[in-house]
């Protein structure tokens, strides 16, 4: 009887540390949903805005640190096929001879060059591709070669004797990537001269070409990204002068202009500015101005607004569409207002913009884009459809040639989206604020170099897993947004579900000491869900998580010689072979004029959701390979067809809406080049 106390005691006190060991885990794993990463007193691993900015939200990794699979890694290897990497080829603007990028007096490419630069050069290092690689260098060491001892590089362009400099503002940015990917200390002496020279520039004669008045916040992002790197004084004097010599952003109720690209491009320039001044009213202006424009423009699905190229009164029903050039300017200012601000609002309209109207805007080969994509958009054709549309030409048909700007310009889209999947924080952490499947090479904690492997089918699945891989354990934050449009979100750390309640429309932050091969697996569920658009005739879109979806309409593509239907202002070069580069008219196969059929009580009751297999080429954005369907009943509105000037015609009345009930097809609104996304409906 002796023994028994001390082995009780024995038992007792094994129990306490194992129930104190399991505590012990339980605590150093902590899930809180936040706002934003939390702010740190010592300094970042990556670069940050010094003070007086504001530090910045989140921070970007240096171009290549991220590597895409899946969907997006195809999508950019479809660009390394396509446009994007044989425009060098094809397109007389970025010919060599005589180029003003490469000759001084030189005629041609001075905007064309950097605006196709900036996508094709970051898509180089992302790819690792050395001939692209090559290629981009050929341009950046024109650009050295290029400057002159006063500070000014590249072609001039004087309007009387204002000098122009928008496209100097594009290539800026061209050789902050250039840094990021090789340190070449060039890059920042090249910049600081330039900016003494626009320093010394009187007010009266900078900034005052439309362009660049507009745009003007794109050179205030240069001199933060160059101050940030060189702390030179001047450069804040720099940057007060770009914002009182830039266009007006901050009105109410107004723009400076209604030119589509330059709004989805210089509404984020208060916010900006905002990072220097600390006056939230710069900050609210450009909340302001996204939402101002989307109030009547904006009454239609998939992100965007209906300008055309100018949005005009009157002109309002999703038959209206948006510049390619629009659409990724918009993806861009949405992924720097979400590092400025940390705000995932920021994060799911870029997707919305990146899942359901860009993808469309080209041929799935990425060797044609379209000028103008609707949301509602039935023949893409090479006719002239103003004033329908705000364009005269042939601004509907996928030409390799549509136009000199688009065509230059979409470059940026996918390359800049694959750069923000993955974000450092303040806090010394890691952010996944966009998903899409990559593998990350990142420092954290205290400098240590881990690596995140990203798998995920999304935004065509509900799943997406985290895999860390590190040398040595390491503890630091990992964020985590979670959607709003979704329900029970869940967090599993190992095969471990957490309990932790999780908030959509903020992040999970995970607070533990990470070990290596730990995995991290989300689920987002998603569910249909119905979008009312009260101005636009209380038409309604349909969407699954964050896809929106569109009528599946059997699409007849008509191959055309491009060079007798592309825009007026395209220019092949001399030895181009136009044959491999045709253009395409689409046209319905089917009829199109249907009203959404729902139900009364419970609006979505006869919707089902039909996944299917994951296509063998990795490319979901298709009708052929989409792997989501909804079955639907809807119902055709015979008087609704295509109008005057051979566009879908307005939304009709909802006393039109007549017709026998059939069952439709509702596909991802981003794989179908001809749609009907916003939709009229009636009620049984």
């Amino acid at each position: 009887m002796k023994n028994i106390r001390p082995v009780k005691e024995i038992i007792f006190c094994a129990a306490m540390l194992l129930c104190c060991a399991c505590n012990h885990s339980v605590q150093e794993t902590q899930i809180v949903s936040v706002e934003r990463p939390a702010k740190s007193e010592s300094a970042s691993n990556y670069v940050d805005n010094k003070a007086p900015l504001l530090p910045s939200q989140f921070l970007k990794l240096p171009v290549g640190s991220i590597q895409p699979e899946g969907w997006l890694k195809k999508y950019l290897e479809l660009q390394r096929d396509g446009l994007t990497g044989h425009l060098k080829e094809i397109s007389a603007w970025l010919e060599k001879e005589n180029n003003a990028w490469l000759t001084t007096g030189g005629d041609h490419g001075w905007e064309e060059v950097p605006y196709w630069l900036k996508g094709y050069g970051n898509l180089a290092y992302i790819l690792g591709d050395k001939d692209m690689i090559a290629e981009t260098k050929v341009w950046i060491e024109a650009a050295f070669k290029s400057q002159r001892p006063d500070g000014f590089f590249g072609p001039q362009n004087l309007k009387g004797d204002k000098p122009e400099l928008w496209a100097q503002m594009i290539m800026l940015w061209c050789l902050q990537s250039y840094f990021e990917y090789t340190n070449d200390a060039r890059v920042l002496t090249l910049m600081t001269d330039f900016f003494r020279w626009e320093l010394n520039l009187p007010d009266e004669k900078f900034l005052e070409d439309y362009w660049e008045n507009s745009r003007g916040g794109d050179n205030l992002l240069s001199v933060y990204w160059l101050y940030n790197r060189t702390g030179d004084e001047f450069l804040l004097e720099l940057a007060e002068k770009i914002h009182r010599n830039t266009a007006d952003w901050t009105r109410p109720s107004t723009f400076p202009n209604w030119h589509n690209v330059n709004i989805a491009q210089c509404f984020r320039e208060p916010a900006s500015f905002y990072m220097l001044s600390h006056d939230s009213t710069m900050l609210n202006a450009s909340y302001n101005a996204h939402h101002l424009i989307r109030r009547t423009f904006g009454q239609v699905p998939g992100g965007m607004f209906g300008s055309d190229e100018n949005c005009r009164m009157g002109y309002i029903d999703p038959r209206q569409g948006v510049e390619t050039c629009g659409m990724v300017e918009q993806m861009a200012s949405d992924e720097i207002m979400l590092r400025l601000t940390g705000d995932p609002f920021w994060a799911e309209h870029c997707e919305n913009v990146a899942f359901n109207s860009y993808p469309a805007a080209t041929m799935p080969d990425f060797k044609s884009l379209r000028y103008i994509t609707s949301p509602n958009h039935v023949v893409s054709d090479s006719k002239n459809h103003h004033p329908g549309i705000d364009n005269s030409g042939p601004f509907l048909a996928m030409n390799p040639f549509s136009s000199r700007c688009c065509q230059h310009n979409h470059a940026q889209g996918w390359p800049y989206y694959t750069e923000h999947l993955v974000l450092a924080t303040p806090d010394k952490g890691a952010a996944l604020a966009l998903y899409a499947a990559c593998r990350a090479t990142l420092k954290v904690g205290n400098g240590q170099t881990i690596s995140l492997h990203e798998e995920t089918n999304y935004p065509f699945e509900e799943s997406t897993s985290i895999t860390i891989t590190t040398d040595q354990d390491v503890a630091f934050p990992l964020y985590l947004r979670i959607p709003s449009w979704t329900a029970n979100a869940q967090i599993s750390i190992n095969g471990e579900k957490m309990r932790t309640p999780l908030e959509g429309g903020k992040y999970a932050c995970i607070r533990r000491t990470w070990k290596n091969g730990d995995k991290i697996t989300l689920e987002f569920p998603m569910t249909l869900s119905l979008q009312t658009w009260q101005t636009n005739k209380n038409s309604v879109s349909i969407n699954y998580g964050p896809l929106t979806l569109s009528l599946k309409i059997k699409e007849k593509y008509v191959k055309r010689n491009s060079r007798e239907t592309a825009i007026w202002d395209s220019k092949w070069q001399k030895d181009a072979d136009a044959d491999k580069w045709p253009s395409y008219e689409i046209y319905p196969a089917s009829d199109w004029n249907y009203s959404l059929v729902l139900n009364r009580e419970d609006a979505l009751k006869d919707f089902k959701v039909i996944k299917k297999e994951w296509p063998a080429d990795d490319f979901p954005f298709t009708q052929g390979s989409v792997p989501i369907e909804v079955k639907a009943f809807g119902r055709k509105v015979p008087g609704w067809g295509i109008d005057q000037y051979g566009l879908c015609h307005e939304l009709p009345e909802p006393d039109a809406l007549k017709g026998e009930t059939e069952e439709i097809t509702l596909i991802p609104m981003g794989a179908a080049r001809l749609r009907i996304s916003a939709f009229p409906n009636s009620y049984e």
